[in-house]
């Protein structure tokens, strides 16, 4: 078993390792939120666009394990349109909800009051104020790369300039292009308190993500996703300015780049066809939502497996820096008495 690594993400949410599950609609059911608890870190139910019959049954397997902390994450300005799904998670008494992509503030005081932290996710420095000004426990910076929806700075800018923000009133964790312990260890280079995985864990065992999407990004290369709005336009779902999605690059997208009007002019015929291919699991056409951590996925194993993997390769690392600076300061000691 790794060592775990303490921040202030682990000390709040009473976790052994600063390792978060994205809250990915369909895919982050209850048997991947208790698996990414049940070893270490901290599981985020996917509640998504809000279908209160699967919130209300994957809820259910959650509460079979009491002694297992976990989350529920939610599409907030989806969530506006049923706020009664709000009770619904707070019922559970979850460690934590998770709010993303809208003005958490609306919901932030039920939130508190319902015994939760609240965390809000955030693509900018307006946003993060605004999470803050709402009472934010924790916050995910996101960066580009990410799968599924976002906006456009990246990780690795994005990141710091929150870490800032925030100046310690609450942990930061980073979200977007993340799939190992180098990732882990360089976000905590930037500050970080922790990371937020999605794609990562989407190609794991317990994912409820179909087994070709799995295979699928498994077999994809670095550079081999795309972001905008062509498999929103498909689905007639167009989200908020500024957020776009990020998927795989497949025939469908490789179809309609650059062809979006013609595509918006057919989209009632376009969206039969993108639905008839997601019901049949047809990925040439249905899209695999996925970041650009894609390039480091190589197999799909148990969230266990690859939470150990990052925490052991992130700690060596660790490691490897301290004695590093350790030994040159020892050398800058000896030099030091050598010219005295």
């Amino acid at each position: 078993m790794p060592m775990s690594i303490d921040t202030p993400l682990t000390g709040l949410l009473g976790i052994r390792h600063p390792i978060l599950l994205a809250p990915m609609d369909v895919v982050a059911g209850a048997r991947l939120t208790l698996a990414v608890t049940n070893a270490g870190g901290f599981g985020i139910l996917g509640g998504g666009y809000g279908e209160k019959a699967w919130l209300e049954q994957e809820i259910g397997k959650l509460k079979q394990q009491p002694q297992a902390p976990f989350g529920v994450g939610f599409i907030t300005w989806s969530l506006a349109r049923q706020p009664e799904l709000l009770d619904v998670a707070l019922n559970a008494q979850p460690r934590a909800v998770m709010l993303s992509f809208g003005d958490p503030k609306p919901f932030a005081s039920r939130i508190k009051a319902g015994g939760a932290l609240l965390i809000c996710q955030i693509q900018n420095e307006d946003m993060a104020q605004e999470a803050l000004d709402a009472g934010a426990d924790i916050l995910v910076a996101q960066g580009t790369e990410a799968g599924g929806h976002g906006a456009s700075r990246t990780t690795i800018d994005i990141v710091p300039a929150i870490v800032d923000l925030a100046a310690g009133r609450v942990p930061v964790v980073a979200a977007g292009g993340i799939a190992d312990g180098r990732g882990l260890a360089a976000m905590m280079m930037l500050g970080a308190a922790g990371v937020l995985l999605g794609t990562r864990f989407y190609a794991s065992e317990e994912s409820d993500g179909a087994e070709e999407a799995k295979k699928r990004i498994c077999a994809a290369k670095s550079g081999s996703t795309t972001r905008g709005i062509i498999f929103d336009m498909s689905r007639n779902n167009v989200w908020p300015a500024p957020f776009t999605g990020r998927c795989l690059i497949n025939d469908h997208v490789r179809r309609w780049t650059d062809r979006e009007l013609e595509l918006l002019q057919n989209v009632k015929k376009v969206a039969a066809e993108y639905a008839a291919a997601t019901a049949a699991g047809n990925f040439d056409i249905a899209a695999v939502i996925a970041g650009d951590a894609v390039g480091l996925i190589h197999d799909i194993p148990k969230a266990a497996e690859i939470v150990d993997r990052m925490v052991t390769e992130a700690d060596q690392i660790i490691l490897g820096r301290r004695n590093s600076s350790a030994a040159l300061r020892s050398k800058e000691i000896c030099a030091d008495t050598l010219i005295t």
